[in-house]
């Protein structure tokens, strides 16, 4: 009876190896990469703190979210900044922890949640941006 339950544990171990060996690697940003989104999100942080919508949108890809009603800093700063950027929520990224990961596009992205939404912010050409909100899901 030992022998058959090794020859099972071992079949088992074989089949469970291949699932094992393909789980994706959890995303890590090189020291470099880091260390610019810290800077970039430093500065952000504090247009935050000072509630400074143009310096918000200076730093935010436009238009923003492809909606072509959005396509400049002053249509940013009327219809985006107060909906999206709330006390509660400027409070929340300035403390929220924000989170490395890669997308299907492989671009270097970092989220911050807060609550119900999804701060996103994107390595581009011209360095960090922020280029969406979304839900929580």
């Amino acid at each position: 009876m030992g022998f058959l339950l090794r020859i099972m544990l071992a079949t088992a171990l074989v089949n469970l190896a291949p699932a094992v060996a393909k789980a994706p690697k959890k995303a890590v940003a090189s020291p470099a990469l880091q260390k610019e989104f810290d800077g970039f999100i430093e500065k952000f942080r504090a247009a935050l703190r000072t509630n400074d919508s143009a310096a918000v949108a200076s730093m935010t890809r436009l238009p923003f979210m492809n909606d072509s009603a959005i396509r400049d800093a002053a249509q940013f700063r009327a219809k985006t900044y107060p909906t999206s950027f709330t006390a509660k929520n400027r409070a929340c990224i300035e403390r929220g922890k924000a989170v490395y990961d890669r997308d299907q596009e492989n671009n270097d992205n970092y989220f911050v949640f807060c609550g119900e939404l999804i701060f996103v912010f994107t390595k581009t050409p011209a360095g960090f941006l922020f280029t969406e909100v979304g839900a929580n899901d």
